[in-house]
């Protein structure tokens, strides 16, 4: 499956960045960049103009905004492009997903990250092609990440770089391999356990939660993320047993 993709972005840099590895990924084709939102609006509501899969689109543009473009394309599904927004700001993220775009991409990022999100748009529209099940809503794969309220902004949590979390109340903490201090969010530690991958985390304490794989050592009644020792709480003992078990 070949997706068409055009790139909408009002800076030089990062316009030839997102075309570029656009061009070097087998499964898309790039059909358009375009240095303005405006522009862009006006080609893709050409009426002779070849369908668009994906829209690669910055957020914040003089005179017509990513968030204001997508608004402007929201036709049936199926019919308008997807997007994958691509922005330095992380305050839009939750706009970002309120008009259904399929990833958020971070500035500055990687050509992995780029490729992650181009994979969930194949898979998006593999679900479409003749053949799939009949009826069946496209999936994505599993997120990669989620976003945490940090003050005033979203910030962007890698699960694969979660070491553990704390909960204190109406606050957790998330400790993070990539950052020495922990980031601080308003929000419970079970609100949060629901957004995690189950396959990943385990909650052993009323109080923590820890990503299986930072584990380094464990005992009957223990568990080791780098330099610190969780104690595991009589409710979380069967889980943690099943979880002894597979491991040894």
């Amino acid at each position: 499956m070949l997706l068409s993709c055009v790139a909408v972005d009002d800076e030089p840099l990062a316009l030839g960045l997102v075309s570029t590895f656009i061009e070097q990924t087998p499964f898309l084709k790039l059909t358009a960049a375009y240095g303005s939102a405006v522009a862009a609006l006006r080609a893709l509501h050409d009426p002779g103009a070849a369908p668009v899969d994906v829209l690669f689109l910055d957020i914040q543009m003089p005179d017509l905004n990513g968030l204001e473009l997508a608004r402007m394309l929201a036709t049936p599904a199926g019919v308008r492009p997807r997007i994958i927004f691509t922005t330095a700001f992380t305050q839009f993220a939750l706009e970002g997903f309120r008009v259904e775009a399929l990833d958020y991409l971070l500035k500055p990022f990687t050509y992995h990250e780029f490729l992650r999100a181009a994979e969930r748009a194949r898979a998006w529209f593999e679900r479409l092609a003749p053949g799939a099940p009949a009826g069946a809503a496209p999936e994505l794969p599993p997120a990669e990440a989620l976003f945490l309220r940090v003050e005033y902004q979203l910030v962007r949590v890698d699960f694969a770089d979660i070491l553990y979390i704390e909960g204190l109340k109406d606050y957790v903490k998330v400790y993070r391999r990539s950052e020495p201090r922990p980031l601080l969010s308003l929000t419970s530690l079970k609100a949060l356990e629901a957004k995690l991958p189950a396959a990943r985390f385990l909650r052993l304490h009323r109080s923590f939660i820890v990503h299986l794989d930072r584990i380094t050592a464990l005992t009957r009644n223990t568990v080791q993320v780098g330099g610190i020792t969780i104690a595991v709480s009589p409710q979380f003992k069967d889980e943690f047993q099943r979880l002894l078990d597979r491991w040894t």
